[in-house]
Protein backbone atom coordinates (compact mmCIF):
# COMPACT_ATOMS: atom_id res chain seq x y z
CA UNK A 1 0.00 0.00 0.00
CA UNK A 2 1.47 3.36 -1.25
CA UNK A 3 0.06 6.97 0.04
CA UNK A 4 0.96 10.09 -1.07
CA UNK A 5 0.94 12.30 1.52
CA UNK A 6 0.50 16.44 1.04
CA UNK A 7 -1.08 18.52 4.09
CA UNK A 8 -3.78 15.84 4.59
CA UNK A 9 -3.54 16.05 8.80
CA UNK A 10 -7.24 16.54 9.32
CA UNK A 11 -7.60 12.82 7.13
CA UNK A 12 -4.20 10.91 7.28
CA UNK A 13 -4.72 9.16 10.76
CA UNK A 14 -8.42 8.04 10.17
CA UNK A 15 -7.23 6.54 6.53
CA UNK A 16 -4.27 4.02 8.37
CA UNK A 17 -6.94 3.41 10.96
CA UNK A 18 -9.66 2.28 9.26
CA UNK A 19 -6.72 0.45 6.46
CA UNK A 20 -5.48 -1.44 9.45
CA UNK A 21 -8.94 -2.97 10.06
CA UNK A 22 -10.10 -3.65 7.15
CA UNK A 23 -6.83 -5.21 6.03
CA UNK A 24 -6.27 -7.00 9.13
CA UNK A 25 -6.63 -10.36 8.17
CA UNK A 26 -4.02 -9.37 5.42
CA UNK A 27 -0.35 -9.64 5.19
CA UNK A 28 0.20 -5.83 4.28
CA UNK A 29 2.31 -3.11 4.59
CA UNK A 30 1.34 0.72 4.40
CA UNK A 31 3.87 3.20 3.32
CA UNK A 32 2.87 6.59 3.85
CA UNK A 33 5.49 9.39 1.60
CA UNK A 34 5.44 12.65 3.03
CA UNK A 35 5.65 15.29 0.07
CA UNK A 36 6.97 17.99 1.98
CA UNK A 37 3.69 18.71 3.34
CA UNK A 38 3.33 22.12 5.19
CA UNK A 39 0.78 21.45 7.81
CA UNK A 40 1.45 18.70 10.46
CA UNK A 41 1.32 15.69 8.60
CA UNK A 42 4.56 14.76 8.78
CA UNK A 43 4.29 15.12 12.97
CA UNK A 44 0.79 12.41 12.49
CA UNK A 45 2.93 9.97 10.19
CA UNK A 46 5.71 9.65 12.38
CA UNK A 47 3.24 8.89 15.36
CA UNK A 48 1.10 6.26 13.36
CA UNK A 49 4.51 4.66 11.76
CA UNK A 50 5.97 4.33 15.23
CA UNK A 51 2.64 2.81 16.91
CA UNK A 52 2.46 0.51 14.12
CA UNK A 53 4.75 -1.67 12.97
CA UNK A 54 3.23 -2.55 9.56
CA UNK A 55 3.00 1.80 9.02
CA UNK A 56 5.96 2.61 6.92
CA UNK A 57 7.27 6.10 7.20
CA UNK A 58 9.50 7.99 4.51
CA UNK A 59 9.34 11.95 4.57
CA UNK A 60 11.02 13.82 1.46
CA UNK A 61 13.09 17.04 1.72
CA UNK A 62 11.36 18.84 -1.24
CA UNK A 63 7.75 19.15 -2.96
CA UNK A 64 8.48 16.66 -6.06
CA UNK A 65 4.53 16.24 -6.76
CA UNK A 66 2.39 13.48 -6.33
CA UNK A 67 3.87 11.17 -9.11
CA UNK A 68 7.53 11.27 -7.61
CA UNK A 69 6.23 10.25 -4.09
CA UNK A 70 4.54 7.48 -5.34
CA UNK A 71 7.84 6.60 -6.98
CA UNK A 72 9.51 6.56 -3.54
CA UNK A 73 6.80 4.59 -2.01
CA UNK A 74 7.27 1.96 -5.26
CA UNK A 75 10.74 1.57 -4.63
CA UNK A 76 10.65 0.77 -1.19
CA UNK A 77 7.26 -1.32 -1.25
CA UNK A 78 8.03 -5.67 -0.79
CA UNK A 79 4.05 -7.15 -1.18
CA UNK A 80 3.06 -8.93 -4.50
CA UNK A 81 0.77 -6.64 -5.15
CA UNK A 82 0.66 -2.95 -4.11
CA UNK A 83 -2.18 -0.55 -3.97
CA UNK A 84 -1.86 3.13 -4.63
CA UNK A 85 -4.51 5.54 -2.88
CA UNK A 86 -5.08 9.26 -2.40
CA UNK A 87 -4.84 10.79 1.48
CA UNK A 88 -8.35 12.74 1.22
CA UNK A 89 -10.36 9.42 2.11
CA UNK A 90 -12.79 9.95 -1.08
CA UNK A 91 -11.52 6.20 -1.55
CA UNK A 92 -13.17 4.06 0.90
CA UNK A 93 -10.31 1.76 2.04
CA UNK A 94 -12.42 -1.21 1.85
CA UNK A 95 -13.00 -0.85 -1.76
CA UNK A 96 -8.53 -2.09 -2.12
CA UNK A 97 -10.21 -5.57 -1.61
CA UNK A 98 -12.56 -5.25 -4.60
CA UNK A 99 -9.85 -4.22 -6.82
CA UNK A 100 -7.22 -7.07 -5.25
CA UNK A 101 -9.90 -9.60 -6.31
CA UNK A 102 -10.16 -8.37 -9.83
CA UNK A 103 -6.30 -8.66 -10.61
CA UNK A 104 -6.02 -11.88 -8.65
CA UNK A 105 -8.73 -13.73 -10.33
CA UNK A 106 -8.56 -11.97 -14.13
CA UNK A 107 -4.60 -11.96 -13.60
CA UNK A 108 -3.95 -8.98 -14.61
CA UNK A 109 -1.41 -6.46 -14.02
CA UNK A 110 -2.96 -3.57 -13.21
CA UNK A 111 -6.42 -2.85 -12.29
CA UNK A 112 -7.91 0.98 -12.47
CA UNK A 113 -10.47 1.72 -10.11
CA UNK A 114 -13.70 3.10 -12.16
CA UNK A 115 -16.36 5.08 -11.03
CA UNK A 116 -19.93 5.92 -11.47
CA UNK A 117 -20.21 8.75 -9.98
CA UNK A 118 -17.10 10.93 -9.37
CA UNK A 119 -17.78 13.30 -6.32
CA UNK A 120 -14.90 15.97 -7.55
CA UNK A 121 -15.38 19.38 -8.15
CA UNK A 122 -16.17 20.73 -12.02
CA UNK A 123 -12.43 21.71 -12.16
CA UNK A 124 -11.22 18.38 -11.12
CA UNK A 125 -13.68 16.64 -13.34
CA UNK A 126 -12.54 18.79 -16.06
CA UNK A 127 -8.86 17.77 -15.75
CA UNK A 128 -9.62 14.34 -15.23
CA UNK A 129 -11.37 14.36 -18.68
CA UNK A 130 -8.68 16.13 -20.59
CA UNK A 131 -6.09 13.82 -19.34
CA UNK A 132 -8.07 10.73 -20.18
CA UNK A 133 -8.47 12.01 -23.75
CA UNK A 134 -4.47 13.30 -23.79
CA UNK A 135 -3.78 10.00 -22.78
CA UNK A 136 -5.59 8.20 -25.54
CA UNK A 137 -4.16 9.99 -27.96
CA UNK A 138 -1.01 10.39 -27.04
CA UNK A 139 -0.15 7.05 -25.22
CA UNK A 140 -2.28 4.72 -27.05
CA UNK A 141 -5.02 4.23 -24.05
CA UNK A 142 -7.62 2.29 -24.65
CA UNK A 143 -10.86 4.96 -24.74
CA UNK A 144 -12.84 2.80 -22.42
CA UNK A 145 -10.37 2.99 -20.05
CA UNK A 146 -10.03 5.89 -16.82
CA UNK A 147 -6.59 6.32 -15.35
CA UNK A 148 -7.70 6.55 -11.98
CA UNK A 149 -4.78 7.41 -9.36
CA UNK A 150 -7.00 4.44 -7.06
CA UNK A 151 -5.25 1.37 -8.39
CA UNK A 152 -3.22 -1.67 -7.78
CA UNK A 153 -0.22 -3.24 -9.55
CA UNK A 154 1.34 -6.41 -9.64
CA UNK A 155 4.92 -6.81 -8.20
CA UNK A 156 6.44 -7.66 -11.54
CA UNK A 157 5.13 -4.55 -13.11
CA UNK A 158 6.48 -2.44 -9.47
CA UNK A 159 9.37 -4.11 -10.86
CA UNK A 160 9.52 -2.71 -14.33
CA UNK A 161 7.77 1.02 -13.37
CA UNK A 162 11.11 2.02 -10.98
CA UNK A 163 13.28 1.01 -13.59
CA UNK A 164 12.44 4.16 -14.85
CA UNK A 165 15.47 6.67 -13.25
CA UNK A 166 14.56 9.76 -14.89
CA UNK A 167 13.48 13.30 -13.04
CA UNK A 168 9.40 13.23 -14.27
CA UNK A 169 7.89 9.74 -13.61
CA UNK A 170 4.18 9.83 -14.78
CA UNK A 171 2.84 6.56 -13.30
CA UNK A 172 0.21 5.87 -15.65
CA UNK A 173 2.46 6.84 -18.81
CA UNK A 174 4.97 4.36 -17.53
CA UNK A 175 2.09 1.59 -17.03
CA UNK A 176 0.35 2.07 -20.64
CA UNK A 177 4.04 1.83 -21.23
CA UNK A 178 5.12 -1.78 -19.94
CA UNK A 179 1.66 -3.53 -20.25
CA UNK A 180 -1.47 -4.21 -22.22
CA UNK A 181 -2.70 -6.52 -19.34
CA UNK A 182 -5.12 -3.44 -17.45
CA UNK A 183 -8.36 -4.26 -16.00
CA UNK A 184 -10.97 -2.19 -14.29
CA UNK A 185 -13.34 -2.26 -11.76
CA UNK A 186 -16.39 -0.18 -10.06
CA UNK A 187 -16.05 1.18 -7.25
CA UNK A 188 -17.73 3.87 -4.59
CA UNK A 189 -16.12 7.06 -4.58
CA UNK A 190 -17.26 9.57 -1.84
CA UNK A 191 -17.34 13.17 -1.28
CA UNK A 192 -14.90 15.04 0.18
CA UNK A 193 -14.76 15.30 4.03
CA UNK A 194 -11.95 17.76 4.95
CA UNK A 195 -9.95 19.98 2.75
CA UNK A 196 -9.49 20.87 -0.27
CA UNK A 197 -7.83 19.17 -3.84
CA UNK A 198 -4.23 20.03 -3.64
CA UNK A 199 -4.66 19.81 -7.96
CA UNK A 200 -4.34 23.33 -9.20
CA UNK A 201 -4.30 24.78 -13.02
CA UNK A 202 -0.41 24.67 -12.53
CA UNK A 203 0.35 21.49 -11.50
CA UNK A 204 -2.62 19.85 -14.45
CA UNK A 205 -0.22 21.83 -17.14
CA UNK A 206 2.60 20.51 -15.53
CA UNK A 207 1.40 17.00 -15.63
CA UNK A 208 0.07 17.31 -19.48
CA UNK A 209 3.81 18.86 -20.20
CA UNK A 210 5.18 15.38 -18.55
CA UNK A 211 2.47 13.00 -20.80
CA UNK A 212 3.46 15.11 -23.71
CA UNK A 213 7.32 15.50 -24.13
CA UNK A 214 8.32 12.81 -22.10
CA UNK A 215 6.29 9.80 -22.80
CA UNK A 216 4.78 10.41 -26.42
CA UNK A 217 6.36 11.66 -30.06
CA UNK A 218 3.07 12.56 -31.27
CA UNK A 219 3.67 16.33 -30.50
CA UNK A 220 6.58 16.73 -32.80
CA UNK A 221 5.17 14.93 -35.48
CA UNK A 222 2.05 17.50 -35.16
CA UNK A 223 4.32 20.71 -35.09
CA UNK A 224 5.77 19.07 -38.28
CA UNK A 225 2.45 18.16 -39.94
CA UNK A 226 1.47 22.22 -38.82
CA UNK A 227 4.81 23.22 -40.78
CA UNK A 228 3.48 21.52 -43.84
CA UNK A 229 0.59 22.37 -43.86
CA UNK A 230 1.59 26.25 -43.11
CA UNK A 231 4.06 25.77 -45.98
CA UNK A 232 1.95 24.41 -48.37
CA UNK A 233 -0.87 27.37 -47.51
CA UNK A 234 1.73 29.98 -48.39
CA UNK A 235 2.53 28.47 -51.46
CA UNK A 236 -1.21 27.55 -52.55
CA UNK A 237 -1.39 31.59 -51.61
CA UNK A 238 1.43 32.93 -53.76
CA UNK A 239 0.53 30.81 -56.60
CA UNK A 240 -3.04 32.69 -56.59
CA UNK A 241 -1.62 35.48 -56.43
CA UNK A 242 1.04 34.90 -59.39
CA UNK A 243 -1.99 33.65 -61.09
CA UNK A 244 -3.74 37.06 -60.31
CA UNK A 245 -1.13 39.59 -61.73
CA UNK A 246 -0.15 37.36 -64.64
CA UNK A 247 -3.65 36.64 -66.14
CA UNK A 248 -6.15 38.94 -64.55
CA UNK A 249 -4.06 41.73 -64.33
CA UNK A 250 -5.27 42.31 -60.49
CA UNK A 251 -2.95 44.88 -58.38
CA UNK A 252 -4.31 43.92 -54.85
CA UNK A 253 -2.28 44.40 -51.60
CA UNK A 254 -2.62 41.39 -49.60
CA UNK A 255 -1.68 43.41 -46.23
CA UNK A 256 -4.41 41.94 -43.98
CA UNK A 257 -3.59 38.53 -45.20
CA UNK A 258 0.25 38.98 -45.11
CA UNK A 259 -0.48 39.89 -41.64
CA UNK A 260 -2.23 37.05 -40.23
CA UNK A 261 0.10 34.63 -42.03
CA UNK A 262 3.28 36.97 -40.27
CA UNK A 263 1.17 36.65 -37.06
CA UNK A 264 -0.01 32.75 -37.15
CA UNK A 265 3.72 31.70 -38.57
CA UNK A 266 5.13 33.67 -35.28
CA UNK A 267 2.86 32.03 -32.95
CA UNK A 268 4.03 28.61 -34.54
CA UNK A 269 7.45 29.68 -33.90
CA UNK A 270 7.29 30.45 -30.35
CA UNK A 271 5.04 27.10 -29.74
CA UNK A 272 7.78 24.63 -31.84
CA UNK A 273 10.51 26.70 -29.72
CA UNK A 274 8.86 26.26 -26.43
CA UNK A 275 8.58 22.65 -27.37
CA UNK A 276 12.25 22.16 -28.00
CA UNK A 277 13.12 23.98 -24.92
CA UNK A 278 10.59 21.82 -22.91
CA UNK A 279 12.55 18.89 -24.09
CA UNK A 280 16.20 20.67 -24.19
CA UNK A 281 15.61 21.02 -20.40
CA UNK A 282 14.59 17.26 -19.62
CA UNK A 283 17.19 16.22 -21.31
CA UNK A 284 19.61 18.00 -19.42
CA UNK A 285 17.76 17.46 -16.30
CA UNK A 286 18.49 13.60 -16.47
CA UNK A 287 22.27 14.09 -18.01
CA UNK A 288 22.77 16.43 -14.57
CA UNK A 289 20.99 13.03 -12.53
CA UNK A 290 18.26 14.90 -11.01
CA UNK A 291 17.02 13.02 -8.41
CA UNK A 292 12.97 12.35 -8.42
CA UNK A 293 13.33 12.79 -4.62
CA UNK A 294 15.51 13.44 -1.79
CA UNK A 295 14.41 11.65 1.33
CA UNK A 296 14.54 13.25 4.57
CA UNK A 297 13.93 10.45 7.21
CA UNK A 298 12.93 6.99 7.25
CA UNK A 299 10.88 5.07 9.94
CA UNK A 300 10.63 1.06 9.65
CA UNK A 301 11.43 1.17 6.31
CA UNK A 302 14.21 -2.03 4.99
CA UNK A 303 17.66 -0.50 3.78
CA UNK A 304 17.47 -2.95 0.67
CA UNK A 305 16.55 -1.71 -2.33
CA UNK A 306 12.79 -2.77 -3.44
CA UNK A 307 14.19 -4.47 -6.94
CA UNK A 308 15.81 -6.83 -4.80
CA UNK A 309 12.81 -7.71 -2.46
CA UNK A 310 11.12 -8.96 -5.59
CA UNK A 311 10.53 -12.43 -3.86
CA UNK A 312 9.55 -14.52 -7.43
CA UNK A 313 13.32 -13.30 -8.06
CA UNK A 314 14.81 -14.42 -5.50
CA UNK A 315 13.17 -17.88 -5.70
CA UNK A 316 14.71 -18.24 -8.57
CA UNK A 317 17.83 -16.77 -8.01
CA UNK A 318 17.87 -19.77 -4.94
CA UNK A 319 16.97 -22.33 -7.12
CA UNK A 320 19.90 -21.52 -9.44
CA UNK A 321 22.26 -21.37 -7.04
CA UNK A 322 21.18 -24.76 -5.58
CA UNK A 323 21.53 -26.38 -9.23
CA UNK A 324 24.74 -25.16 -8.88
CA UNK A 325 26.21 -26.51 -6.17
Amino acid sequence: MVIPVYNSEGTISKLVYTLLKVLDSYDCEIILVNDASKDNSEAMCETLALRHYQVKFISLRKNRGEHNAVMCGLNHCTGDYVAIIDDDLQNPPSEIIILLNKAISGDFDVVYARYEVKQHSFFRNAGSWLSNRCATYLLNKDKGLYLSSFKIIKRELVGEIIAYKGPSPYIDGLILRCTDNIGSELVLHESRGHGKSNYSFRKLVSLYLDMVINYSNKSIRFIIMAGLLMSSFACALAGYVFYEKLFLHLMTSGRAILSIILLFSVGMLFIVIGFLGEYISNILMTINNTPQYTVKSKINIDEAPAEYLNKEHDRKRLRVQRYGE
